[in-house]
């Protein structure tokens, strides 16, 4: 499962085919049936369609996809939000993440060890007391669709904007946190509970938003982008 994962992160449009293929030339012989198996356990599948870490759940109200050829030109005019596995020494869990796209800042995480959406509520209710979006972007999953985490944006007049099925590169800033989060913190330090997994992540997004420059903001950090507006 932690061959798997790093391969997955590195190569998320990968299917069970390729990842198989990559497992043996690692020198881990499995068949495509296990590796299947144990990418459904871990919430895992390519990116057409999205990670199962999002599935949609058919009774809940699904919005348009409003940002089409859209530029965005500030902070708080788009956030978007999504879900990741991270493997521990033992076990996994699942990490929610929101970010500011123009600045790239991350303005509220968690993690836990189920996929229901009482998580997610939590991060969006601790985002939404630093600042509050023009829109805000997730995909089609059921965390994302229920009605509790709908009600928190509609209640705070914040438009609803969501990926439609199959574009896998909507929340593209979000998923390349994702391979940032897992190099540079998350594999080398392997954390083996939960208490030592949320000072680690809650060190590593202090840097991430503080220090570490990005390219795509001209070499200035996160929080000098959302800071300066």
């Amino acid at each position: 499962m932690s061959k798997i994962d790093e391969i997955y992160t590195k190569y998320p449009f990968y299917g069970v085919r390729k990842i198989t293929l990559l497992l043996k030339k690692a020198g881990v012989f499995v068949n495509k049936k296990r590796v299947r198996r144990l990418m459904r356990k871990m919430g895992l599948e390519a990116l057409y369609p999205k990670p199962n870490t999002s599935r949609a759940n058919k009774e809940n109200k699904v919005y348009p996809y409003l940002l089409k050829n859209v530029k965005i030109k500030k902070v708080n005019e788009v956030w978007s939000t999504d879900i990741t596995y991270i493997r521990m020494k033992k076990g996994f869990i699942y990490l929610v993440a929101i970010m500011d796209w123009y600045s790239r800042y991350v303005l509220a995480w968690e993690v836990s060890n189920t996929l229901d959406s009482s998580f997610c509520v939590s991060a969006l209710e601790r985002a939404l007391r630093i600042a509050k979006p023009q829109i805000f972007n997730t995909d089609q999953g059921s965390q994302f669709t229920s009605h509790e985490f709908t009600k928190v944006l509609l209640e705070s007049q914040i438009t609803i904007s969501m990926d439609g099925r199959g574009r896998a590169f909507d929340n593209i800033f979000v998923e390349r946190l994702w391979r940032r989060v897992k190099y540079e913190d998350l594999y080398p330090k392997g954390y083996g509970s939960v208490a030592e997994l949320e000072a680690g992540l809650t060190a590593y997004f202090q840097f991430y938003n503080a220090v570490r420059p990005h390219q795509s903001l001209g070499y200035r950090t996160p929080a000098e982008v959302q800071e300066g507006g």
